[in-house]
């Protein structure tokens, strides 16, 4: 009994200690994972768009092509749009910052504030205070990990872009082999099954994904003509915020609907005031008309489920798990319907 107490116990010992070394492995290799699961995420939204060129008769490879030509096309416009005004609005506020905390202490949203308040001297010294200390070079560098860290977080964001977008022209060039690779693993007899719901899966994530970048496309084009309109400070790179805000379900068109409005607030209270009523408006419109027409077609989730998911996404992987929380319901969803249940009902 003690030879075997202790054999188990050693054997014991020699699976924590496995489990916990591949534990700490899968933990070193969480960026790569998630460079798959975005790049395999990203092909799979691609694919109907490639499967949708083929049966025009063009060829896969010649399809895959062209649908990744305009992939890196849009990815380069991006940057190229976005980037000279991000560079160009801190060269300005490097410049300007003495007279940009003296305008904002003689705005109209300071007198605002003060009228209601009774009193905007507090408010003018500590605007003043703070533009003292963003002022400091040391305290930006502290504020931000300093010149080197935001350059490296940059240079590691594009490295990580390119990572993906290779990934994604691999995957998306061979998922038919890696679908036809999966269903090896599964017995002869369960083997079509398993293709069937493996295509339903893989179009139902697909059909996602096209369908939020199609609702983000449109609130970036009509913020991007309302904010030209109404004035607000750099409109092309608010809409671009609203255009990635609406990528993630839920509380993304939210969140950049703040971050917009809370902006042109600081412009000027009018200005403020129109674009929080016109995303008021236009969350209603996403809500129940836009939302309902184009995502009727991509997953068949309850709503209850969806807001579990994607909040039970955020919680666990950030803005991608809660960006990749809805299909992976509607997976499982489709799991349970195709296999479970006829099982069930069979017995």
């Amino acid at each position: 009994m003690r030879v075997r107490a202790f054999r188990i116990g050693f054997v014991g010992a020699i699976g924590v200690l496995l489990a916990l070394f591949l534990g700490g492995i899968v933990g070193q290799l969480s960026t790569v994972i998630l460079y798959i699961a975005l790049a395999l995420f990203l092909a799979l939204g691609l694919d109907p768009i490639v499967s949708w060129l083929q049966r025009r008769g063009m060829p896969r490879w010649v399809a895959i092509l062209i649908v990744f030509a305009a992939v890196i096309g849009l990815f380069i416009g991006l940057i190229a749009t976005i980037v000279p005004i991000v560079v160009t609005q801190i060269t300005e506020v490097v410049t300007n910052w003495e007279q940009i905390v003296q305008d904002f202490q003689n705005s109209d949203l300071v007198a605002w504030i003060g009228s209601i308040t009774g009193s905007s001297t507090w408010l003018a010294d500590s605007i003043s205070a703070i533009g003292d200390w963003l002022a400091d070079p040391s305290n930006i560098g502290a504020l931000t990990g300093g010149i080197l860290a935001v350059g490296a977080g940059i240079a590691g964001g594009f490295t990580g872009a390119t990572i993906v977008l290779i990934l994604t022209l691999y995957f998306l060039a061979s998922l038919d082999a890696m679908k036809r690779y999966s269903a090896r693993f599964v017995p002869a007899s369960s083997r079509n099954g398993f293709v069937d719901v493996s295509q339903e899966i893989t179009g139902s994530v697909g059909r996602y994904v096209i369908g939020q970048i199609s609702l983000a496309s449109v609130n970036g084009v009509l913020s991007l003509v309302f904010l030209t309109i109404i004035g607000a400070p750099a409109p092309i790179l608010l809409a671009f915020i609203a255009f990635l805000g609406s990528l993630v379900p839920l509380i993304g068109t939210l969140t950049g609907a703040v971050i917009i409005s809370l902006i042109c607030l600081a412009a000027s209270p009018a200005t403020g005031l129109a674009a929080a009523i016109y995303y008021l408006v236009y969350m209603q419109l996403e809500a129940y008309v836009l939302s309902p027409r184009i995502m009727s077609r991509a997953v068949a989730v309850p709503g209850a489920l969806v807001v579990i998911a994607a909040v039970a996404g955020g919680t666990l992987g950030g803005v991608l798990g809660a960006l990749v929380a809805i299909p992976v319901a509607a997976s499982l969803i489709i799991i349970v319907e195709k296999v479970i249940f006829p099982r069930q009902d069979a017995a």
